[in-house]
């Protein structure tokens, strides 16, 4: 599932396991601090030290980062209205080409720092057509900072620019951030076409984990990029997979849509049943003090949750803004008032609430600030205070005008969002018997879980555990002073296709909520409340366990998505065979490596291989060992890339629709591992 990615990662935290570290062996500290301790990082040496600090993180996420600073310039460039067409290339070398018919980039000297424009872009920081309060650079741009080529610069093995620009062919190359030449140029050599194109390596010194650029990974980006500039056409081949017979590329993708958000709306609720026909989607649109501001919403009947995706000059704003919180407020506050001037909200009843209203929304606003306030280089968030009282205007001006044109889809979200805060009436219970951990009773508490001696949740774990069978080998092999054990009997309910009080008439479901603290469903999340700062989901490596997995990624995405994007949920990797040789166990974790080992081992008696079919049948040390043990385990951490593709795909898979599961499941059936399975 590429939206909700998981990463491996080699998991110690603060549970170091059983033993403690002796105080003793302190680091003797350096007393001798002087003026030459002071170190001047130079030029683009910062990138390259701190890489995090600028594109996330030096794994997987930040390489492909790396594609999306260079594309973004030529976003801005079709946002000034000077593209067209953006084409991406992954290259067999490893290396990634960017291109488009923009205006190209600058050449001619820099005023300022006596070198080409095109040289300070690629090598200075903070460099770019975003800070000239003149007009003269870009209007609106998702490159704030005016880091981005240039920190693609330092963070690759080399990059070649080529710009078409006023009839003459301009190239320059770079090593590491560092110029390797001057600047060429071919008279002529544009042929009358305009436009810049770079192709850069990413540095194995800094991405140490991996070079390779997924095809998959970069491809919703570059289709949400196309639905947000309606008219842009984008274009990514992969030339490792070859040529045809014909000389054609295998593997390329088009995207274009001249629909824009409206069709970007229709797509994410093809698997959903609209609530209201009338107006299938909800358009507002306009513009005040420079500020434009675009808003698509549709509202399901069949969904319990909520699905809003935020931009701000193109750029995803993954952690909301100023703009998707006025967006709520304005919906709120829009539905409860003509609710309540028609009647259809009684006065003595009060206002409905917030997410009661959003309940089976989905929306994306989209807004163009000509000077953005990002937080941080990732641009994660949107800070700019004016751009609240500007969507609220627009957004309740048109909202307004579709309700009072159009009472029956007022009337149909009223009567859901009505329906949905019954329901939160039914969750009082859940809500009364959430409480901090210092605070909790036995009686509180579920009675089958195992609970640690910790009460600092940034040290403690809960690991989630499929039947009693595995979870008294979880009990007996745990370190009891930070990992807690909440057994499940049997597949918990599917979320997906229940409404909010079935949730809390499930006792299995009750139970989880309890044990992690995660209060009531669409309530705002509260950090100090999560009992456990990590939650691992350790089930059977079959198809059964399989299934309750997905099932509880369901339920944490629709239920609390916090938690998914603030990194606390984890899934525990337990041994598929252990094959013993005389004294010695080796425990094999995946097919393919025990395919590999096979042929290594002496045909001898004394070799036996055993399968592990389900957790239950390991010994209580076998599992501390091979999949609990903090200093030797290996825990996939799951993120939310993509909110839209994972949303999709929840709804896909976990949803009343059977034909798209249907498709889905033959598409994908070719790579099946038939030898995987049990029968």
């Amino acid at each position: 599932m590429s939206a909700v990615q998981a990463e491996e990662a080699s998991s110690t935290g603060k549970a170091k396991g059983r033993g403690k570290r002796n105080s003793s062996s302190a680091t003797k500290v350096n007393t001798d601090y002087g003026a030459d301790q002071i170190t001047v990082l130079e030029g683009l040496e910062p990138v390259r030290k701190r890489p995090g600090m600028y594109i996330g993180s030096s794994g997987t996420k930040g390489l492909h980062h790396l594609i999306f600073e260079v594309v973004d310039n030529s976003i801005d460039e079709a946002l000034a209205g000077h593209c067209d067409a953006v084409f991406v290339t992954l290259e067999t070398d490893g290396s990634c080409t960017v291109s488009d018919n923009g205006r190209g980039i600058p050449c001619a000297l820099h005023p300022q720092t006596g070198k080409s424009a095109l040289e300070t872009v690629m090598t200075v920081l903070h460099a770019g057509g975003k800070f000239g309060g003149d007009g003269s650079g870009y209007k609106v741009s998702g490159g704030l900072h005016g880091v981005g080529i240039s920190v693609v610069n330092a963070l690759s093995e080399w990059v070649k620019v080529e710009v078409r620009r006023g009839g003459d062919l301009h190239t320059m190359e770079f090593a590491q951030g560092k110029t390797q030449g001057p600047m060429e140029i071919v008279k002529g050599g544009a042929d009358g076409t305009t436009g810049t194109k770079v192709r850069f390596k990413p540095d194995a010194e800094i991405f140490k984990t991996t070079t390779v650029f997924e095809f998959d990974r970069l491809s919703s980006r570059m289709d949400e990029l196309a639905f947000l500039n309606a008219g842009v056409r984008l274009i990514m081949t992969d030339m490792r997979e070859g040529l045809d017979a014909d000389g054609k590329p295998i593997k390329q993708q088009e995207y274009f849509h001249q629909g824009g958000m409206r069709e970007y709306v229709e797509l994410m609720c093809t698997e959903k049943t609209c609530l209201h026909p009338e107006v299938p989607v909800i358009v507002a649109t306009g513009e005040k003090d420079g500020v434009a501001v675009e808003a698509c919403l549709s509202w399901s009947s069949d969904m319990y949750s909520d699905c809003l995706v935020s931009f701000a000059n193109g750029i995803r704003t993954a952690d909301g803004g100023t703009h998707l919180d006025s967006l709520k407020q304005v919906i709120t506050r829009t539905v409860n008032n003509l609710g309540k001037k028609n009647g259809k909200i009684k006065d003595s009843a009060g206002s409905i609430g917030g997410e009661f209203v959003r309940e089976g929304l989905t929306a994306i606003v989209h807004v163009k600030v000509p000077e953005p306030e990002f937080e941080g280089q990732t641009k994660n968030r949107l800070g700019n205070p004016e751009v609240r009282s500007i969507v609220d205007a627009v957004v309740s001006e048109q909202l307004q005008k579709v309700f009072e044109w159009n009472p029956k889809v007022l009337a149909a979200i009223i009567d859901k969002a009505t329906s949905a805060q019954q329901a939160a009436a039914a969750a009082k219970a859940a809500r009364d018997m959430v409480r901090r951990k210092s605070l909790l009773t036995s009686t509180v508490l579920p009675g089958k879980l195992a609970d640690c001696a910790s009460r600092d949740p940034s040290e403690t774990e809960i690991y989630i555990v499929e039947g009693d069978s595995a979870a008294g080998s979880a009990k007996q092999g745990r370190d009891r002073r930070t990992q807690a054990i909440l057994p499940l009997r049997g597949k918990i309910l599917n979320i997906e296709k229940c409404a909010n009080e079935k949730i809390y008439q499930n006792n299995e479901l009750q139970a989880l909520i309890s044990a992690l603290g995660l209060g009531v469903k669409g309530v705002d999340f509260e950090l100090e409340k999560l009992r456990y700062h990590r939650i691992v989901i350790m089930t059977d490596a079959d198809v059964d366990g399989s299934h309750i997995r997905i099932l509880l990624l369901t339920f944490f995405f629709r239920y609390q998505r916090a938690l998914l994007e603030g990194g606390h949920v984890y899934i525990a990797c337990p041994p598929l065979y252990k094959v013993s040789q005389g004294r010695k166990d080796v425990y094999v974790y995946t097919q393919e490596e025990l395919d590999a080992l096979l042929p290594t081992l002496p045909p001898s008696p004394a070799v036996s291989l055993q399968r592990f079919k389900g957790l239950g049948e390991m010994m209580p040390q076998q599992l501390w060992e091979t999949t609990m043990d903090p200093a030797k385990r290996t825990l996939k951490a799951v993120r939310i890339e993509d909110a839209v593709v994972a949303d999709k795909m929840f709804t896909m898979l976990m949803g009343d629709h059977v034909a798209p599961r249907k498709e889905f499941i033959n598409t994908h059936a070719k790579s099946l591992v038939l030898d995987d399975l049990d029968f």
